[in-house]
């Protein structure tokens, strides 16, 4: 079955889908009110995002530190963001960033 990354004007989605109907129901399913914007028949069968693409390569493990700070947090994005910020050194829009990107990814 075919990846399908499906952009609407809040999201972007990556679903499989039997063809471009079905991934078009997925979205209308998911969120009925959002109107699709793009959607592209991914040419493999992953999906993949590059750490470096969103400012995440370090020596350390951002993500590590991160979704600790987020646990510490209860969920919190800025008082996260100010734990992470604290526990590396790290500027305010790098560590919004990565804490970001881990909640997105579900910490």
């Amino acid at each position: 079955m075919p990846l399908f990354e499906i952009e609407t004007v809040a999201h972007i989605i990556i679903s499989w889908a039997a063809d471009e109907q079905a991934a078009a129901a997925v979205v209308e399913e998911a969120y009925p009110a959002e109107r699709i914007v793009r959607l592209t028949r991914r040419p493999r069968d992953c999906w993949v995002i590059s750490k470096s693409a969103l400012g995440l390569s370090s020596s350390q493990d951002p993500c590590n530190t991160a979704r600790e700070c987020l646990a510490r947090a209860a969920g919190d994005k800025l008082h996260a963001i100010r734990l992470y910020m604290h526990e590396t050194g790290d500027d305010l829009e790098r560590a919004r960033k990565v804490i970001e990107s881990n909640m997105v990814m579900g910490w």
